[in-house]
């Protein structure tokens, strides 16, 4: 029969608008034109395999009990996009930004993240979740999902600071009105 109903090509409108939002976070402006972004899609079962850790880090102690919340609530997904930064200084002699000198002073400290990373991060965040809107499907920018995947170590060791953005697309938001 030639009808296609929505619940059919669903999955494949949710994974296409994930590539379109991996697309526009990489070529959003990124500070001096360096590019420390790693971004992914994930989809079953790695979605589930990322709720379990996330209810291990709670059980663990490692994280506040509303990550079990974030864990069911991504469980609804159809896929979860992830933005990460690398933390590496762009090499400016003259900035202090991050609370530095400048980037020299800064290297001293690798775990502290330039302030053009995580500005990067968040215009990048941004243009991603812009095309998810035009398109009409639910989000949440959800940081809990960034901590187990970097416990994880899905993005690489290098990449510290990850945020995850859930898609679905039902007759109702699941990421808003949560217990």
């Amino acid at each position: 029969m030639g009808i296609n109903f929505e619940e059919q090509v669903r999955p494949g409108t949710v994974l296409e608008v994930a590539k379109r939002m991996m697309a526009a976070a990489r070529t959003a402006p990124k500070g001096c034109g360096v590019d420390n972004l790693v971004i992914a899609t994930l989809i079953k079962p790695e979605i589930e395999q990322l709720a379990a850790k996330m209810t291990e880090l709670v059980e663990a102690g490692i994280a506040s009990p509303f990550f079990m919340r974030d864990a069911a609530n991504i469980q609804v997904a159809e896929a979860v996009v992830l933005i990460g930064t690398k933390i590496a200084p762009l090499g400016l002699k003259y900035c202090g930004l991050c609370g530095f000198a400048n980037c020299g002073e800064k290297s001293q400290h690798p775990e502290h993240p330039c302030a053009f990373n995580t500005g990067d991060l968040g215009i990048a965040i941004g243009s991603a979740v812009s095309v998810a809107m035009e398109a009409r499907l639910d989000n949440r920018v959800m940081y809990t999902l960034g901590m187990a995947v970097r416990e994880l170590k899905w993005l690489g060791e290098d990449c510290r600071i990850i945020y995850g953005i859930p898609l679905s697309c039902t007759g109702k938001n699941p990421f808003f009105d949560r217990k």
